[in-house]
């Protein structure tokens, strides 16, 4: 198509009078016959829905779904099918149609704009009847437009969308999704589809909508989602054909020595998440996947068993940890106090000195450790009823002490040198755990901030098991210079 000024379109409208009126149907039969492949597997061949497709179609327009959301692993035709269906809408979809395509940004939207220009390219009949611009195409019979649009609030009101598709809504923000869906609805019939893998955290709106389309409890929400089951090995094939239909359809359009190759390169967790649509943490975590559980162990701490404490306290409405960690490096949670998501909890104080006092009595604590912010009378108050040589200020935030010891104990954890009693709660705080370079070395920290995904725990033990690796070494010197 030629660049510059469009020209009047001469051609007659296209007859679709023979179309189903059913949506889904209509949309199907227009794409069975007028669109082509446009690159890959059948380019130039006239498009074959391959079933699972077929099935996404007839899910997420079926009569009265508003909403519909698609979790499908990477290299399953999320872009064409979103193309596909964008054209169709031009063509075949309400008068004065809207199609916005919302993604990350400008040039990934842009991508799905590219398809469906060169679907229509690539059909006479189409080409004829449609204006191609460089930022959106339009349809002057029936004043259809269709525009790419970057995920940014400001970037989204002010439309009437017949058609809003929202690519990867895994790296969509909350703040995006309340702009998306304040426009849409406004037309008797309309759709706001997002096609997405699953994020890197449950901390997201997918995930959440991801929930409320499993609930079941919405007629005009759709979902469908693809993964392999939780808990198949990474190098189960059945498990990467449950999860990826491109690879399981009739005519298969995914090669299975690409995932192959795919998972030689990828981290676990990622190939999890990108190539078996599997919801999984430990995307961006600190530790490798299944690192943490492999130390897991039954040993029991002995009462009177000389141990470290490490404590993590938060000042109003976050969690608070209390850890122990045995000389010989096993960790376990002596008490951890959670906000259950009311925005007035506050940490209960008391509680927390009583377990303080109950665990001196329990164990012989040689040291606790505590970070000073927001506690620094509770620690004063603890050092002068346990001794001041045994409870000492620990800052958290100091990287050229925290850094050694978050090393310290990642080394561990990979060697199998720590152990640990598997308490679920402590095994969440490390899952939500983040590598945060600084020269000093790697911290741990929140996928992003104000996160409600706590690491208080985690940062108790790294300080617990950092002590505990003091004392003993200490320990051993006494030894060899009484010896000497």
């Amino acid at each position: 198509m030629k660049a510059g000024p469009k020209g009047t379109i001469k051609a007659e409208p296209l007859d679709f009078s023979m179309l189903p009126e059913d949506r889904a149907a209509r949309r199907l039969a227009f794409v069975a016959q007028y669109l082509v492949v446009p690159k890959g597997v059948g380019a130039k061949k006239p498009v074959a829905l391959r079933g699972f497709q077929t099935e996404i179609v007839e899910t997420v327009f079926a009569p009265g779904v508003r909403t519909g959301l698609v979790s499908l692993p990477r290299a399953n035709g999320k872009t064409s099918l979103a193309a596909m269906l964008a054209v169709a809408e031009l063509f075949v979809g309400p008068d004065s149609a809207e199609v916005l395509v919302v993604a990350s940004d400008q040039r990934q939207a842009n991508i799905t704009l590219r398809m469906a220009k060169r679907m229509i390219e690539l059909h006479p009949d189409l080409e004829e009847r449609a204006q191609v611009f460089a930022d959106r195409i339009v349809v002057p019979h029936n004043d259809a437009v269709l525009l790419p649009l970057p995920a940014e609030p400001g970037a989204l009101h002010g439309f009437d969308p017949s058609l809003l598709i929202v690519d990867e809504l895994h790296v969509v923000t909350e703040a995006v999704w309340e702009a998306v869906t304040s426009v849409s609805g406004k037309r008797p019939e309309s759709l706001t589809l997002a096609i997405s893998t699953p994020s890197s955290s449950p901390d997201c709106i997918m995930w959440r909508l991801v929930e409320h389309g499993r609930a079941g409890d919405d007629p005009s929400f759709a979902l469908r989602e693809f993964a392999a089951p939780d808990g198949c090995e990474v190098g189960d094939r059945e498990a990467w054909r449950i999860g990826n239909p491109a690879l399981s359809c009739e005519d298969p359009f995914l090669a299975e020595d690409g995932l192959e190759a795919a998972r030689r390169t990828l981290r676990e967790p990622v190939f999890r998440q990108l190539r078996l649509g599997q919801w999984v943490t430990g995307v961006d975590a600190w530790l490798p996947f299944g690192a943490w559980e492999n130390c897991k162990t039954a040993r029991k701490v002995m009462p009177r068993e000389r141990v470290v404490l490490a404590f993590d306290g938060s000042a109003s409405g976050d969690s608070t940890a209390l850890v122990g960690c045995t000389l010989d490096g096993h960790l376990w949670v002596e008490g951890l106090w959670e906000n259950p998501g009311d925005p007035r909890w506050r940490v209960p104080r008391e509680d927390v000195t009583r377990a303080v006092d109950v665990a001196f009595t329990k164990y012989d604590v040689v040291e606790l450790a505590c970070d000073p912010w927001g506690w620094r009378s509770e620690i004063e108050d603890w050092a002068k009823r346990h001794g001041e040589r045994r409870v000492l200020e620990w800052n958290t935030a100091a990287a050229q002490r925290m850094a050694p010891a978050t090393d310290r104990l990642y080394q561990a954890v990979v060697t199998n040198l720590v152990t640990h009693d598997g308490d679920t709660r402590m095994a969440a705080h490390f899952a939500h755990c983040t590598a945060k370079p600084t020269p000093q070395g790697d911290l741990v920290s929140k996928d992003k901030k104000g996160s409600p995904r706590k690491i208080d725990a985690a940062v108790a033990a790294i300080v617990a098991y950092d002590r505990a690796a003091w004392h003993i070494t200490k320990s051993r010197k006494r030894v060899r210079s009484f010896a000497s």
